[in-house]
């Protein structure tokens, strides 16, 4: 070492010593696993703020399956800015098909909760434009609950009353009993990401409701993914979130029934 390093003209140095006697490995460490989608490649249309349903939705996957993002614009909670997100659909469709997915997920709660209407509307510009079989977020909600034989909800978001009020309506729509929802008026998806996990389990905890079926805590920019399980050990009732319930959707239409542990019941069925 030390003819080495006077050889490319410096000495020795403290640290040179330590480093010559590290241990060195004898075999290469194993090969990282990398998610490809041989099994399952799947588009998804985000809100520009979001940063929480990514690094959730990876979480989540079985083997063979991944996820290829786009973004549309929306940040705040307005009426005109959750339908603005849907402005440029056909344009996002169109580049997220050039990756060639099975299918495309538009994935924003507040926005496909909009009135009933919007979830046929979006299926079918989706379609139109990629040629791809197109997946909503409110729709996946509906089949979630179903799925689980739940009919009377606690719902909790992070959302301004107006849009509390038409997520209720929404699922009413469907055949859902909302017996309770708590909102917490949050201006924002920026503000939704500051709310910690442990919030979210209080809150639920707070709004427990003996005749409830389920538990839902909504929108895909919620931090929720890390608490199902705790909370349905405490609730006793299996608890639903956005980016659980899309994705489980989007993979049953797949034909991939696998089990996911640690993410609630909806996903271990």
């Amino acid at each position: 070492m030390d003819n080495e390093l006077l050889a490319a003209g410096r000495p020795a140095t403290a640290m040179d010593a330590a480093i010559s006697v590290l241990p060195r490995p004898s075999t290469l460490a194993a090969a990282p696993v990398i998610p490809l989608g041989w099994r399952l490649r799947l588009g998804v249309m985000l809100p520009s703020v979001n940063t929480v349903a990514e690094p959730q939705l990876t979480a989540m996957l079985p083997p063979g399956v991944s996820l290829h993002f786009t973004r549309l614009k929306l940040t705040g909670s307005s009426e005109q800015e959750l339908l603005g997100m849907t402005e440029r659909v056909e344009e996002a469709a169109v580049l997220l098909a050039d990756a060639e997915p099975q299918r495309i997920l538009f994935h924003c709660t507040a926005v496909t909760t909009m009135n009933p209407a919007i979830v046929h509307t979006l299926r079918e510009r989706i379609t139109r434009a990629s040629g791809l079989p197109a997946m909503i977020t409110s729709e996946a909600l509906v089949a979630a609950f179903r799925a689980l034989g739940a009919r009377r909800i606690v719902m909790i978001t992070p959302y301004i009353h107006d849009v509390n009020v038409r997520e209720a309506a929404f699922l009413q729509h469907h055949g859902l009993t909302v017996l309770r929802e708590h909102g917490l008026g949050l201006p924002g998806g920026k503000e939704f990401a500051t709310v910690e996990p442990a919030e979210w389990y209080r809150l639920a905890m707070a709004h427990r409701d003996p005749n409830a079926d389920a538990y839902f805590l909504s929108c895909a920019q919620t931090r929720t993914a890390e608490i199902i399980e705790v909370l349905e050990h405490d609730l006793g009732r299996p608890v639903v979130t956005s980016n659980q319930a899309a994705l489980w959707h989007c993979l049953r239409e797949s034909g991939l029934h696998d089990c996911i542990p640690g993410f609630g019941r909806l996903l271990r069925q």
